[in-house]
């Protein structure tokens, strides 16, 4: 079993989260720290359940470098609290409805905004990732980008928790 256990979450699981779930694992596994950290991802809702990411998705993820075509979308379980050590979510919606859900008060502080990882985004006070869904090829890769710098500070988030 892992060492420290992430889980990526949107709405439907085929935009935001998947990007985060194969970003994340690609930069640990840089970073020397995959074999020690378990990412998935989920949505808050199953509408999309088993099928795989959007299309535009995995466009922007192949344009900058990284692979979802093993994804299949998922819808988050409460039970899944207790075993992960990190919930991160896309924006504010997301939050409110998985703290809500939460068991118990150290399970709501699990679940933390992606970008809140990104010392730039902070600064700037832009902590939600916009759902790309209704956009164009830019918006799947401006939503790339954000996420790509939120997991990079994920990366030394996890470092610190583990002591690597």
């Amino acid at each position: 079993m892992a060492d420290y256990r992430i889980c990526v979450i949107c709405s439907g699981n085929i935009c935001r989260s998947p990007m985060g779930e194969v970003i994340l694992r690609h930069l640990l596994d840089e970073a020397g720290l995959g074999d020690r950290v378990e990412v998935d991802s989920a949505g808050t809702g199953g509408w999309h359940e088993g099928d795989g990411a959007d299309p535009r998705t995995l466009t922007s993820l192949t344009s900058g470098g990284y692979d979802g075509s093993a994804h299949r979308a998922r819808q988050w379980q409460q039970a899944w609290y207790a075993d992960r050590d990190l919930v991160l979510v896309a924006d504010r919606g997301h939050e409110r409805e998985l703290q809500r859900h939460a068991p118990t008060e150290q399970d709501r502080d699990k679940v933390r905004l992606m970008r809140e990882f990104d010392d730039d985004a902070v600064a700037a006070g832009t902590l939600e990732v916009d759902d790309p869904y209704y956009g164009d090829a830019a918006d799947f890769d401006r939503c790339r980008d954000e996420v790509e710098a939120a997991m990079r500070g994920v990366v030394e988030h996890v470092r610190e928790q583990l002591d690597a």
